[in-house]
């Protein structure tokens, strides 16, 4: 694989798998270009909520507003140029604040991989 720089205009966002509100993917690398890690862009409406239990390792940084993420021993708080780690099988609940958030992501093994 080359080395490639991306933008988010790059990335073509699809409705997040089994949610229907506006929580979007976009992913830029996975599972078709050979390497071990999927890295995207995640797009989050303003007060949306997603909750599932992580089949993944996931990382989260926060380009614009701002996430909370819960899990059973609490709740973090993060907005722009901070990570959020969450590890797989964690049960999340990631809500986004009134003005929504964009992210970027990389997760390990490949997430839609995980779900089949």
């Amino acid at each position: 694989m080359i080395v490639r720089k991306f933008a988010i205009a790059d990335a073509s966002f699809e409705r997040s798998p089994g949610q229907d509100g506006n929580v979007f993917t976009g992913n830029l690398i996975d599972q078709r270009d050979g390497g071990p890690i999927t890295i995207g862009y995640g797009r989050y409406g303003p007060n949306e909520k997603l909750e599932e239990t992580l089949a993944v390792d996931d990382v989260m940084i926060v380009l614009e507003g701002r996430l909370s993420v819960s899990t059973n021993t609490g709740t973090v708080t993060a907005g722009p140029g901070e990570i959020v780690y969450m590890p797989e099988g964690a049960p999340v609940l990631i809500r986004s604040h009134e003005q929504g958030a964009v992210t970027a992501y990389v997760t390990y093994p490949h997430w839609q991989e995980a779900l089949d």
